[in-house]
């Protein structure tokens, strides 16, 4: 475990130049145009699935889907505007971390200054990490605590995987970026002890996943655990994006390649 100075979750803002209550307005609206935003719309669209007729397992939970059916190449300018919007938060945090004087998000160790370490680490993570959420999942869709999740249902063309590889990266990248290195760095410039602060990150992470049903949420909670812990020791947020790219590239592709061949592989 990293000296608390050496914490990037724990390093101090610059002296006189952020003050408390900018530092949660900024904290509050990066979050607005972002994963907040997506937690919200999680929570509203499973309150809608709960009141739907039928049980959770009944209804899905749909990514990666068809913008433009019968029009490929219009669907796929849509996928790419998705993927390329979704990560403009991403580009407004290292702005704000570069402005700070922070080194921008090499400061959260999202750089390519240790590509071997994380990518190593990252692909063993993913390992332990992947297989243990999909027995869970389909553990929280056997007793009625998750809706089906399709991953994805785009057209059967060339742009098909790449996409849903750029969908996973584009997943990874803002996820690892605003949940844990830049929330856990301004928590800690907030005076927030280090406990809480992997609470509120891990339950942000459960939250958005909501859409998903109970299993999405405390998965994900734990992993968002599991994630700050590992982040704290390493003090880079790259080994967290390769894992969570990875165990999102074979949970998008493998439903492409085996959806209706295999029977232990839920559809709707």
């Amino acid at each position: 475990m990293q000296s608390q100075a050496s914490d990037p979750a724990r390093s101090p803002a610059p002296a006189g130049t952020l003050q408390a209550g900018t530092l949660r307005r900024e904290t509050l609206l990066v979050l607005a145009l972002s994963l907040g935003a997506s937690a919200v719309s999680a929570l509203i669209s499973f309150i809608g699935s709960l009141t739907a007729s039928g049980a959770l397992a009944d209804h899905a939970a749909r990514l990666n889907t068809s913008r433009a059916p019968d029009r490929p190449w219009l669907d796929l300018a849509w996928q790419l505007f998705g993927i390329a919007t979704a990560l403009v938060p991403v580009v407004l945090v290292a702005h704000l971390l570069t402005r700070e004087g922070a080194g921008g998000l090499r400061s959260i160790g999202f750089d390519r200054a240790r590509p071997a370490f994380d990518l190593g680490r990252g692909a063993v993570l993913a390992a332990a990490i992947g297989g243990s959420g999909l027995a869970l999942y389909l553990a929280a869709l056997q007793t009625g605590f998750n809706l089906t999740v399709v991953p994805e249902s785009l057209p059967h063309v060339w742009w098909r995987i790449p996409v849903l590889v750029a969908s996973a990266v584009q997943n990874a990248v803002l996820e690892e970026v605003i949940v844990v290195g830049y929330l856990l760095r301004r928590l800690g410039q907030l005076n927030w002890s280090p406990w809480p602060a992997l609470a509120a990150s891990a339950v942000l992470r459960g939250s958005y996943h909501l859409y998903q049903g109970v299993g999405g949420l405390l998965g994900n909670m734990a992993m968002g655990f599991v994630f700050v812990l590992l982040y704290r020791r390493w003090g880079r947020v790259g080994p967290l994006v390769v894992a969570h790219a990875l165990i999102d590239i074979v949970a998008f592709t493998g439903y492409a390649l085996l959806a209706g061949k295999v029977d232990w592989l839920p559809t709707p």
